[in-house]
């Protein structure tokens, strides 16, 4: 993929949409599949097969490039293992274990909207 020019519309879009600490944060953990595997993750390390297994509509490309993300944003931690064959655990990182009580309230703000709104 090509590099995006500095002043392009969509770089300055992406400019004063992070200028806003919440929206960088709906950013970083915002999309179909970011919470749903940091939620997997929340009781401890899990290997990608096993995150595949928990989240069975996810295709192993999305997930590959989910984790590598949340990786690149300091989210996940990625181990790997020198062994044959090699073994790859993934876990949260200290910044990611801190939304953990963030998230288990929006958790429940979802359940108890989903309620109202059916």
């Amino acid at each position: 993929m090509g590099k995006r020019k500095e002043n392009s519309t969509n770089m300055l879009n992406e400019k004063s949409i992070m200028e806003c600490d919440l929206t960088y944060a709906v950013c970083k953990v915002g999309g179909r599949w970011k919470l749903l595997i940091l939620c997997k993750l929340e009781n401890g390390k899990l290997r990608f097969s096993e995150i595949r297994r928990l989240i069975p509509k996810i295709t192993e490309r999305m997930l590959t490039l989910q984790l590598r993300e949340l990786e690149k944003d300091g989210l996940v931690k990625r181990t790997v293992y020198a062994e044959v064959p090699p073994r790859v655990d993934y876990e949260l990182t200290p910044i990611a274990i801190e939304l953990i009580p963030i998230w288990s309230k929006l958790s429940n703000w979802g359940a108890k909207y989903k309620k109202l709104v059916k």
